[in-house]
């Protein structure tokens, strides 16, 4: 069942985010991966800013 600390993190995760399986061509998440992390950024930031400026784009 794994310990209380896993446990108490796994709750707050599930009541705080939302989760989407993002499904990708092979390559493609390694090329992403390194884009990301040569901006500083983690893969899960790069790709919601990605779609958050998409959105902006879209709606101007």
């Amino acid at each position: 069942m794994g310990t209380s600390a896993t446990r108490a993190k796994n709750k707050f995760n599930r009541e705080r985010y939302d989760q989407y399986l993002l499904t990708m061509a092979k390559g493609d998440k390694k090329r992403y991966k390194a884009i990301a992390d040569g901006k500083g950024m983690s893969m899960n930031a790069y790709i919601i800013q990605a779609i958050e400026e998409k959105i902006q784009r879209d709606n101007n």
